[in-house]
């Protein structure tokens, strides 16, 4: 019944994921921690894993099918600063982790600060065309921004989420499809970065690696799956998505700050 629910929640969150840039962790990370079925560590694990899979594959086959709108000019540095976020918000997370006695409390910080997060994303969504976009052009302030992006993601478990594409497309003007698939490079870097951390320090947690390989190759495919719907989809439809990926992600931190916290 446990790898049943992972395989479930990680194929669908991952087609998701893949239509609005999130990576399938901002889904499959609090949607396991709701079920409970888990530490919150190994969920955390599980769930990278399965981001670095579905992301690898579905910026991969982009490039590989020549359908590649990367921003080869801001993303690159994007993801540098991504990569050393991710293991910067991996040490804060352990770090957050030791100050409880139960460590599984530390996913319920997590669920707030996902909620905040998701919550001014959805309101800056709803509220973009009334807002000046940016165009940055200034390498330093793109590896900052890469920066804080792979922190909150390494720090949330998840990668990246609807953040990623809310910040590319203010500070640099990129349309939602295209914010989409950058966005997914940027979890890639981050969440490498974040999981081989974890696996050098502590080593792996302990897991069953039948869910762990299921959950990957579901992962692959439903970015597959994703990769196809995004393309047969316009901006205004990517946008939908994501409006509705995001109330979704807030309904079930919601719960999880009750479950972790009372």
């Amino acid at each position: 019944m446990v790898s049943l629910i992972c395989y479930i929640v990680t194929f669908f969150a991952c087609v998701l994921g893949t239509i609005c840039g999130m990576g399938g962790g901002i889904i499959i990370k609090p949607a396991l921690d709701a079920t409970g079925v888990m530490a919150v560590s190994v969920i955390t694990f599980l769930s990278g894993c399965t981001v670095i899979a579905m992301s690898c594959w579905n910026v991969t086959q982009t490039l590989r099918r020549k359908e590649s709108v990367l921003d080869l000019k801001n993303t690159p540095l994007l993801a540098l600063g991504a990569a050393v976020g991710g293991l910067m918000g991996k040490e804060i997370y352990h770090q957050v982790a030791g100050l409880f006695a139960d460590q599984n409390t530390a996913g319920g910080v997590q669920a707030g600060l996902l909620f905040t997060a998701t919550l001014a994303t959805l309101i800056y969504t709803c509220r973009k065309d009334k807002l000046k976009s940016k165009q940055i052009k200034n390498p330093v302030i793109s590896v900052v921004i890469g920066l804080l992006l792979g922190i909150l993601g390494a720090f949330l478990g998840i990668g990246g989420g609807p953040f990623n594409v809310a910040v590319l497309t203010y500070f640099f003007s990129m349309p939602t499809k295209k914010a989409t698939q950058n966005s997914l490079l940027i979890v890639l870097f981050s969440q490498t970065a974040s999981t081989l951390k974890t696996i050098l320090s502590s080593g792996m947690p302990a897991l069953d690696p039948i869910i762990l390989i299921g959950m990957v190759l579901l992962g692959i495919a439903g970015s597959e799956v994703g990769r196809r719907i995004n393309k047969r989809i316009d901006n205004r439809q990517a946008t939908l998505c994501l409006e509705g990926a995001m109330l979704l992600i807030l309904a079930i931190n919601v719960y999880n700050m009750v479950q972790f916290f009372t």
